[in-house]
């Protein structure tokens, strides 16, 4: 009420057990009583205050609010859903798959003052921040997305921008920006990523697949097309003549299969590059399987393949059948580009730091990372080195030889070097979604050394060492 008397500071409460007006009456009507026994005469006097009083204390009883008691219920059962719903929102907020985040403003001049009020678990996993308190500008640094925040917090304005994560395996996000109700004088924005990594791949693998076919098969087609009209006129009864055109014909048409095949595959592995492997391999077994696989091949040619491998399991998280593909690569290619009595030399190491998986520099050869993994702590590498000792390469051609039907001038492949060019390219893409790299070393006459190195497996701690003596002893 508007006029209502405030309740005294030094008086107790209502309800208080030590003031109240029942003990208040009741200890007088006691003191009353006592003293009528004491003194008789002036008992019925005594006894008629005390009938008073209680007949006073009884009239001064407090009323029950029923409508403050029902106030104070539903209140209570408000605070009771509230204190419910703020873990279940924590819950639903951090169980999405997409990066989300809230932003604080500060000034509207100043971009060091956007900090991240709250990130769910995809958005720390990604961007390696913690769950509050980070600065934007540090864990996103994409002018577009800075600018449709700063257009959210300061102009209310909701937009939509494309946002490209950084690192060795090229992630790409839609990111959304809605401004949210402002909060004790700071603007605020919610920030979204939506990953559109499939799609884009998707889009480029149709691309590209369109523009290397028709490149690349132009010319067997075309010599196809022409021995066909040579047969059909003059060389028709010539049979010479037609058995060559036919070889050749025969040539061209494996030319084509295995470019179709090698697209399809690198196709296949880029659209899935960003996906970690789930499988265990044992990078020492996969070259001895290599090496057992080309001895036929490497006796046609005359070339000797030697394995040197380290001692224990070099197991690595993979995907076996690509990581065969990656070894038996850069074996065919020593061997493709190895004069008969040379040898190729195919080595496999383990347990090395990241600066060591490389390999130690050989005195007058060129070197050049081709492909250069996330910086992780703790991490440690198996690594596979395959070494010819052919033509070699001048450095200038060493950046270009993972590209498309890159072909080193001099080294073309033809004849009795037949190859599609996607060899390198293929082995640097199923490198790159295992997390590994790719590092090449050559010397003009000396030969060159190829070395794909992979993240080692990593085997989980038990807390219990009865669950692992239990388990040794299966």
């Amino acid at each position: 009420m508007l006029f209502e008397q405030p309740p005294s500071p030094v008086a107790p409460p209502p309800n208080s057990r030590l003031w109240t007006n029942a003990a208040t009456g009741g200890t007088a009507i006691v003191i009353l009583l006592v003293l009528a026994a004491i003194r008789p005469d002036f008992a019925p006097w005594l006894v008629g205050s005390a009938a008073l009083m209680a007949v006073v204390t009884w009239a001064n009883r407090p009323r029950v609010d029923e409508a403050a008691r029902e106030r104070a219920a539903a209140a209570a059962r408000e605070a009771a859903s509230a204190g419910a719903v703020v873990p279940l929102l924590d819950s639903v907020f951090e169980g999405f798959n997409d990066p989300v985040l809230i932003i604080s403003g500060g000034e509207a001049d100043d971009i060091a003052g956007r900090r991240i009020v709250l990130a769910n678990e995809a958005a720390r996993e990604l961007l390696k921040i913690p769950r509050e308190g980070a600065l934007l500008v540090s864990a996103v640094r994409d002018p577009g997305v800075l600018e449709a925040v700063d257009e959210a917090l300061f102009g209310g304005v909701t937009k939509t921008t494309d946002y490209a994560a950084g690192g060795a395996r090229a992630r790409h996000w839609r990111a959304w920006v809605r401004p949210l109700p402002s909060s004790a004088g700071s603007s605020l924005a919610l920030l979204g990523l939506r990953d559109e990594t499939d799609v884009r791949r998707m889009e480029m693998m149709r691309v590209d697949f369109l523009a290397n076919a028709s490149h690349e098969l132009r010319t067997p087609l075309a010599s196809l097309s022409g021995f066909i009209e040579t047969l059909k006129g003059h060389a028709r009864d010539d049979s010479v003549a037609r058995d060559r055109f036919l070889d050749i014909m025969a040539t061209q048409a494996d030319r084509m299969s295995r470019l179709v095949a090698d697209l399809l595959s690198l196709s296949r592995i880029e659209l899935n590059e960003h996906i970690p492997p789930s499988g265990r391999v044992d990078l020492g077994l996969a070259a001895s399987d290599v090496v057992d696989a080309v001895s036929v091949l490497s006796k046609e040619r005359g070339v000797t393949i030697a394995l040197d491998a380290e001692r224990g399991a070099s197991t690595i998280d993979g995907d076996r059948d690509e990581i065969i593909q990656v070894i038996q690569n850069l074996v065919d290619n020593g061997i493709k580009y190895s004069a008969p009595g040379q040898s190729v030399e195919v080595s496999v190491r383990r347990g090395l730091a990241l600066g060591d998986a490389p390999g130690p520099r050989t005195e007058g050869a060129a070197r050049l990372s081709l492909l250069t993994p996330d910086r992780e702590a703790g991490v440690v590498y198996a690594a596979v080195t395959v070494r010819d000792h052919g033509p070699g390469m001048v450095r200038e051609h060493l950046p270009r030889l993972t590209e498309r039907f890159y072909r080193v001038e001099g080294q073309k492949s033809g004849g009795d070097r037949p190859g599609t060019g996607l060899g390198l390219a293929i082995v640097k893409h199923i490198v790159n979604r295992h997390r590994g790299g790719l590092v090449v070393e050559s010397a003009v006459g000396e030969g060159a050394a190829f070395t794909a190195y992979f993240p080692m497996h990593v085997a989980p701690v038990l807390d219990d060492p009865q669950v692992f003596t239990d388990q040794a002893s299966q």
